[in-house]
C-alpha cells in the first residue's frame, strides 16, 4: 500500500473525518486489522484564516507548499488538501514536490459525471463557491454548476466558519441549510456537491431531495483506491 500524505488542519474537524474515512475504507477493501499508511501535516487554522481573509493566497500557499514537501521527505506517495477552499493554492502546492497530487475537484467532477448527472449545485466557502479556482476547475470537468443566491452564499459560509469549523452542530443551521438546497434544485439543480469538508458534519442524503456528493468522501475514496492501485 502506497502512504497518503495529508494537509489538514482546516480544520481539524473535517481532518479528523478524513482519517477515519481513510481507515474505514481501507478495512473494508482489505478486511482484517489493515489500516491506511498515512502521513498528516495539521496546519494552525487560524493562521491560514487570517491570510484568508486578508488575500494574501500566495503567503497561504507557501505554508501549504512546505507542508506538502514535509510530507513528501516523510514518505507520502501522494498529497492531498483536505479542505476544497485551499485548492485555491493547488497550483503552488503541486510544483513544490515531485509526487502527484490528488485534486479534490478532480475527484468530485469525475463522481458526478459517473453518476450520469451535469447539472449539480455547489455548496462550500464564499471563496469557493464565488470564485473560478474551484468552480471553473469543476466546469472545466464537463459540469455545469450552480450556486445559491447571494443570501445563500452568506448563511452557507458563515456556518461553515461560525459553527461547523469549531464543532458546533445547529439544527437550525441544518434547516437553512436544506433550504438553499432546495433553491438550487428548483435552479435546476440535480445534485449537489457539499463543496466544503466540513458540510458533511451538517447535512447527510436524508435532508436532500437530491443526491449528494460528499466531497471529504469522495476524496478519501480516490485516496485509498490511488494507494492500493499498483504503479
Amino acid at each position: 500500500m502506497k502512504t497518503i500524505g495529508l494537509i489538514g488542519g482546516m480544520s481539524w474537524e473535517s481532518t479528523a473525518e478524513y482519517y477515519r474515512l481513510l481507515n474505514e475504507l481501507t478495512r473494508e477493501r482489505l478486511g482484517g486489522l489493515h489500516s491506511a499508511r498515512c502521513v498528516l501535516y495539521s496546519v494552525d487554522f487560524a493562521e491560514i484564516e487570517r491570510l484568508q481573509v486578508q488575500n494574501r493566497w500566495s503567503e497561504a500557499g507557501e505554508i501549504l507548499a512546505a507542508a506538502a514537501q514535509a510530507l513528501e521527505m516523510a514518505g507520502a506517495d501522494m498529497v492531498l488538501i483536505c479542505t476544497n477552499t485551499m485548492h485555491k493554492v493547488a497550483d503552488q502546492v503541486e510544483a513544490a514536490v515531485s509526487v502527484p497530487l490528488l485534486h479534490l475537484a478532480d475527484v468530485t467532477a469525475a463522481a458526478v459525471r459517473a453518476s450520469g448527472m451535469r447539472r449539480v449545485g455547489l455548496l462550500g466557502t464564499a471563496f469557493a463557491m464565488e470564485q473560478d479556482f474551484y468552480r471553473g476547475r469543476l466546469e472545466a470537468g464537463g459540469l455545469d454548476v450552480r450556486t445559491p443566491e447571494a443570501e445563500g452564499r452568506e448563511i452557507v459560509h458563515r456556518v461553515i466558519y461560525e459553527e461547523l469549523c469549531l464543532g458546533i452542530v445547529r439544527e437550525e443551521s441544518r434547516a437553512a441549510y436544506q433550504k438553499v438546497i432546495e433553491g438550487l434544485v428548483a435552479d435546476g439543480a440535480e445534485g449537489v456537491i457539499l463543496g466544503c469538508t466540513e458540510i458533511e458534519l451538517l447535512i447527510g442524503t436524508e435532508d436532500s431531495p437530491v443526491p449528494l456528493f460528499p466531497t471529504t468522501r469522495l476524496h478519501a475514496a480516490a485516496a485509498v483506491n490511488a494507494a492500493l492501485t499498483a504503479e
